[in-house]
């Protein structure tokens, strides 16, 4: 569909492909905005459709509910990136969708994406792609161990990846990453040793106008983000290499919303970048309580073509994700000074599940190391 440039007015409507949490929180950073929003997933009562008016609840390959969306709504975009891409190329064709679907494809593809990377410049962990099992030891003997085998498609919170250590029997690590995945293809990548991970949230306009929060640290517990802190303690110089390499992404993608940029900080003080998220991203809750303007009114703002808003953090945050029986504190963190808490509508918490966050604010102070004393704010 031709693009649109000129802001789309209130009272138009976002569709969002995918209920979850993101979905929940995008919807209502669009109300107070005067945007309405259509939720498109395939599951009835989950987060997103429960502060919505609007729902269509239907496959994501079915032709005719698509079709009827794409007449309902004037704009679509998305709070996940393993839609089918197949189902953004329909949407396309009928209505505005941002971002654009090429940028989907890349994303949802983990070959496809380090490809994409390597070919603009920006550095990543030596990797190698492995269709097969056979493919998977020719991967193993160019990259080496320790390394980490990961399906190329799906997977998240650690799914679809798999140590290989020095004794791992690569028959038996194929099977474990494949197991829940059709048709799955492998990506080995070498184990990066690195002193923190750490993502930059980064939004880019419709115009190409662009706004990037400070980077952020963010810790794991069994593969899942438990912590995000906001500033990262790192220099000047590594935060403005990373905020350089994520509008770098952007640009180069012709994106046009909210993405998460995940990157490792290694051992020899170099940013290696992990993966991308074409949406809005988990370490950037914090955004909701400490900042001018969070990540989820940043995606309406670009996705509806609105000037892009003010990423400056009035306060320095830490966000906790609530995951499985955390939740049951809801009425302590309820009560506690400095602590917002936000609860995604979720059913019966289970291991693994994130039910909610809740992020402790603090005064704005130097988020620099104590060996940086010559650095300044500015690159916040």
């Amino acid at each position: 569909m031709t693009a649109q440039t000129a802001p789309l007015p209130p009272g138009s409507i976002i569709g969002i492909l995918g209920g979850g949490q993101l979905g929940r929180m995008t919807a209502l950073a669009a109300a107070p905005l005067g945007y309405r929003c259509h939720i498109y997933c395939p599951e009835a009562g989950v987060p997103a459709t429960q502060v919505c008016d609007r729902a269509t609840i239907a496959a994501y390959d079915d032709a005719e509910a698509l079709a009827a969306f794409a007449q309902a709504v004037d704009v679509v975009t998305y709070e996940f990136e393993n839609v089918p891409a197949a189902t953004a190329e329909v949407l396309a064709r009928n209505v505005l969708l941002r971002p654009r679907p090429e940028v989907l494809a890349i994303c949802q593809d983990r070959l496809k994406e380090k490809d994409f990377l390597r070919a603009i410049g920006i550095a990543t962990a030596a990797y190698a792609p492995a269709a097969d099992t056979r493919a998977l030891g020719r991967a193993v003997a160019e990259i080496g161990r320790p390394a980490i085998l990961k399906s190329v498609r799906m997977g998240y919170d650690g799914k679809g990846q798999v140590p290989l250590r020095s004794g791992t029997d690569l028959g038996e690590a194929w099977a474990e990453m494949a197991g829940s995945i059709p048709d799955a293809s492998g990506i080995v990548e070498r184990r990066v040793e690195f002193t923190m991970e750490i993502s930059v949230v980064v939004a880019r306009g419709v115009g190409g106008d662009l706004a990037a929060y400070v980077p952020v640290e963010n810790r794991h517990e069994s593969h899942i983000l438990a912590q995000t802190i906001a500033p990262a303690p790192i220099s000047a110089k590594l935060r403005g290499e990373a905020g350089a390499i994520a509008r770098r992404i952007v640009e180069a993608l012709d994106f046009v919303g909210v993405m998460g940029v995940e990157m490792f900080v290694t051992e020899d003080g170099h940013i290696l970048v992990n993966e991308l998220a074409p949406r809005p991203h988990n370490s950037g809750h914090w955004t909701l309580d400490a900042c001018a303007t969070s990540q989820f009114e940043q995606h309406v703002r670009a996705v509806v073509g609105l000037p892009l808003g003010d990423c400056e953090r009035h306060s320095d945050a830490t966000m906790k994700n609530l995951i499985g029986s955390d939740v049951e504190a809801w009425q302590e963190l309820a009560g506690e000074p400095q602590a917002h808490l936000h609860l995604y509508g979720k059913g019966a918490p289970r291991p693994g599940r994130k039910m909610g966050h809740v992020t402790r604010l603090s005064p704005r102070g130097n988020p620099l190391r104590a060996d940086d004393t010559d650095a300044s704010e500015e690159l916040d």
